[in-house]
């Protein structure tokens, strides 16, 4: 029985998967002419298989970006100005110096930097320092002055106390001798004690220097605080005219005049205030 031998060729299975366009395989073969489709490469490739050449290619490339964004980081380094001693010899040094990389075949070009002077890189480094508010010194100096003031208070008030304990002792004490006309006399005068009892303003006389004579004169009592501290002196001087010396008792600013009547003393009657007052401001007492 003749058998009829076919001319056409059966294409493979994977030739008719991976075809090409038409264009393209004009591009990859002008002037050649196929013989059969099984000559034919595939233009599309498998995009699951990466070829060895391929990755060895792009390794190369991933090492140059890595060495460029390196040598940036450096540059970048090396531009910002010093704030010490250097000044801008430290920013020629920096554009001088050869930022280190690792081995490679590319290398980024040498750019140099700027000179800078002085005046300019301080100005410059200004900028990045933390700048204060005025009011924020303003308020540390009022501070340091209430500060200063309280402690300045208080070692004023510490030394007053302490020259009055060492002058009129606790509680506060004031003695003197003088002749009033009360049975003393120049040989013997009479002598007077003013105390601060607790607040309480005493004042003890010994006429002529007898004990067994003395006389007590109860003075203001004072509520303050510290006042039980404030030392009480006295003065003799003839304040209303009648030729006697009368008794003012002194303490912080106040004066208390006690006339000097009938052997002893008593406080100043209103009709007599006037005149004692013109006294003591005219003598200063």
């Amino acid at each position: 029985m003749p058998v009829l031998e076919s001319t056409d060729h059966i294409t493979p299975r994977s030739a008719l998967r991976h075809r090409p366009i038409a264009e393209d395989a004009e591009k990859q073969g002008k002037g050649k002419k196929n013989t059969s489709t099984s000559s034919i490469t595939p233009v599309a490739q498998r995009a699951s298989r990466l070829r060895q050449k391929q990755t060895e290619e792009k390794q190369p490339e991933q090492e140059t970006l890595q060495e460029e964004k390196k040598e940036t980081q450096d540059v970048e380094e090396w531009k910002l100005p010093s704030t010490a001693a250097g000044g801008t010899d430290d920013i020629k040094r920096a554009s001088s110096a050869k930022p280190s990389s690792a081995t490679g075949s590319k290398k980024l070009p040498k750019t140099p930097l700027p000179a800078i002077s002085g005046a300019k890189a301080s100005s410059r480094v200004r900028r990045f320092g933390l700048r204060a508010h005025p009011l924020l010194f303003l308020g540390l100096g009022m501070i340091s002055m209430l500060v200063l003031w309280t402690l300045l208070t208080l070692a004023v008030s510490w030394w007053n106390n302490t020259w009055d304990d060492i002058h009129y002792g606790r509680p506060r004490t004031f003695q003197t001798d003088a002749v009033v006309g009360h049975n003393d006399s120049a040989a013997n005068p009479s002598h007077f004690i003013a105390l601060n009892l607790n607040g309480r303003i005493e004042v003890i006389e010994f006429p002529g220097g007898d004990a067994s004579k003395a006389r007590i004169y109860i003075g203001p009592q004072l509520y303050g605080n510290g006042d039980n501290l404030i030392p009480v002196t006295l003065s003799f001087v003839d304040a209303n005219g009648n030729h006697l010396p009368d008794m003012i008792i002194h303490f912080q600013d106040t004066r208390i005049v006690y006339i000097n009547d009938q052997g002893g003393f008593r406080p100043a009657n209103p009709n007599e205030l006037h005149t004692v007052e013109q006294y003591l401001q005219k003598h200063g007492q």
